[in-house]
This record gives structure tokens, sequence and C-alpha cells, in this order.
């Protein structure tokens, strides 16, 4: 009964220690909202069922690996898993989401959906992913100016004051870290517009 009133977190670190049964509280805790998640994204059960079971191969051999970074935030970084692997079912298909005619059907209820635009946003979201891995490869103190800067929108001297460092300091980091930013995008071909 304990596990049930468990914390994710502590769910996840039990796992990552060997305890099985902390994944599956998990997985049930969590499956209404990411089964509905996924199924928004593909209108089909079946291919639901699949990414599903992909996304959770994928959370088990990331924690196998003890490569999951504990911020308390298990449910986002799932989703996201899930939605990379949505993008993943739609490259392989090689089509977008379909929509869906009915007895209300009005070409300028389509025009007003933003989900016309779930290809625009699909990408947007795949650049904001690789840019998010990209920014995991800096070393450490650049990957904390950065996320404190474009993500956190805090000033130089903010982030001084915070890291303990010189505002020169902070200001190099960011410089290497958009100098290495922009090495990795050229080296690996990322193209960062839609």
């Amino acid at each position: 009964m304990e596990l049930l009133q468990a914390e994710d977190s502590t769910l996840v670190r039990n796992y990552m220690n060997g305890d099985e049964a902390s994944l599956e509280v998990l997985i049930n805790r969590h499956n209404q909202r990411i089964s509905s998640f996924i199924y928004s994204k593909v209108f089909d059960k079946e291919i639901t069922e699949d990414i599903f079971q992909d996304t959770f191969i994928k959370v088990i051999r990331t924690l196998k690996r003890g490569k999951y970074n504990e911020e308390g935030k298990f449910l986002p970084w799932v989703i996201r898993i899930a939605h990379n692997l949505v993008i993943d079912h739609y490259r392989k298909s090689n089509r977008m989401p379909r929509y869906e005619s009915g007895p209300d059907y009005s070409i300028f209820a389509i025009l007003q959906d933003d989900n016309l635009n779930a290809e625009k946003q699909l990408i947007q979201e795949q650049i904001q992913s690789d840019i998010g891995s990209m920014i995991r490869e800096l070393p450490e103190e650049q990957q904390v100016v950065i996320q404190m800067r474009m993500f956190r929108d805090m000033s130089f001297k903010e982030i001084a004051d915070s890291t303990g460092v010189s505002i020169n300091t902070a200001l190099g980091r960011m410089r290497y870290a958009l100098i290495n930013l922009r090495k990795m995008i050229e080296e690996n071909q990322i193209v960062l517009t839609n």
C-alpha cells in the first residue's frame, strides 16, 4: 500500500535500485494520461498501444542504464519520449495526422483549427528536442548558463550570483556554449527552421 502513495521520484529511485513493483505503480498511475496524449496525436487504438509500449521500453532502458536525470519530472519526461515516438511514427509512415469530417464539418473550422498546424508543431517540437539533446552534451557549467539564460530568463548578473562566478565568467561560458552548439549543428547537419 505504501508504494501507491509514494512520489514518482521515490518510485523511480526504487525501480533503479531493483524494485520492479515500483515501475508497475508508475505505469498504472500515468497510463491514462500517456495513452490519451498518444491517442490525441495518432487517433488509432492499436498504434497508441504500440507507441505506449515502445515508450516504456525506452523508459526502462534509460532507467536501467542509470541515465535518468532525477528532477522529479517523471511524467513530462515520459510524455516527451512518447511525443518523439509519435514523430518517428509519422516519419516512418510518411504521413501526417488526418482530420475527421462529420456532420459539423466545415472548411472554416479546419482553417481555424490549431491541429491543422500539427506538422509545423511536430517539426517545431522536434527542433526543440534536438536542441535539448545538444545542450545535454555540453559541459555542465555551460549547460547551467544556457538553462538559466534561455529557459529561466535570468540576467548574467543573476547567473553570476547564483553560480558563484563573475559576470565575465558567466558571459564566457555562454559564449563557449553557443560556439559548441553551432559546431554540433554543423557536424550533425541539423536544420533548425521549419
